[in-house]
This record gives structure tokens, sequence and C-alpha cells, in this order.
């Protein structure tokens, strides 16, 4: 079995109650959760994150359908870059709209882990695959060591 991918592999650390690290990490989570080698999903998140600079929600929001398509593309993830396209702007528009573009507003909406992930879950494309990618290196950052 092949060791998963962690946020320094990927030129940063996910530190506590810091919001740009875990975006990123989030973003990152997001597309390791799909059925898509970690070396593509970490290419694609280099060309979104690095290339692009769409970093924060606001940033990724400001894409098109087509050009996050593109985007996508670029790093590799061709396979499902409509529906991950789909999904990836809904789950920016949501924070946006619902938690003030923050993944630090979920867990102060949330107050405890277990609503937190609750609330993680229903963003369309994130399952528990996602979650548990997402939780290993976030939880701790957002809810202290456990």
């Amino acid at each position: 079995m092949r060791r998963q991918l962690l946020p320094r592999d990927l030129g940063f650390d996910v530190l506590p109650r810091d919001e740009p690290s875990l975006f990123k990490w989030f973003l990152a989570s997001f597309l390791f959760g799909n059925r898509i080698s970690q070396e593509i999903a970490a290419g694609t998140w280099r060309v979104l994150v690095e290339v692009h600079g769409r970093d924060t929600p606001a940033r990724l929001c400001e894409c098109t359908h087509a050009q996050l398509v593109r985007i996508l593309g670029e790093g590799g993830y061709r396979r499902y870059d409509e529906s991950t396209a789909t999904r990836l702007q809904r789950l920016c528009r949501t924070l946006l709209d619902d938690y003030e573009g923050r993944i630090l507003g979920i867990a102060e909406v949330a107050g405890t882990r277990e609503e937190f992930e609750r609330r993680l879950l229903e963003f369309r494309g994130v399952g528990p695959v996602t979650l548990a990618i997402f939780m290993r290196e976030a939880g701790p950052a957002v809810f202290g060591p456990a």
C-alpha cells in the first residue's frame, strides 16, 4: 500500500486555526477523495493553487465552469473534470454564502467536531473518504489534539 500524501508533500502544513492552510487542504482532500491517482490529484491541486492562484473559495468561484474544466484538465484531472468543476463551484459558493468563505466558519456554526463533520458531508462530492483524508490533518488544527 502506498503512503498517503500529506500537506507537506504539497509544500505546506495545516496550522492550527489557519484558514488558508485549512482551505488548501480541503481542496486537496476533495481532489484526493475521487477515484483518481494521487499523482494526478496532487498535480491538479498544484495547477489550481500554484499556477492559477485559486487558493480561496472566492478566487475559485471567480472561474467560469469552462475555465475550471480547463484548469482541471491542465492538471490531468480529465476523467471527472465536468462533474468536479460543478461540485467545486457549488462547494465554494456554499462556503461563501453560508460560512463567510471559511472552513473555520463551518466549525464556528457547528460547535462540535461531530457536527462539523456532518456539515462537511453535506457538500456534494464530499463523502467518507474525502472527510477522512481532510480530518486526518485538519481535525487537530480545528479542534485541537484528540
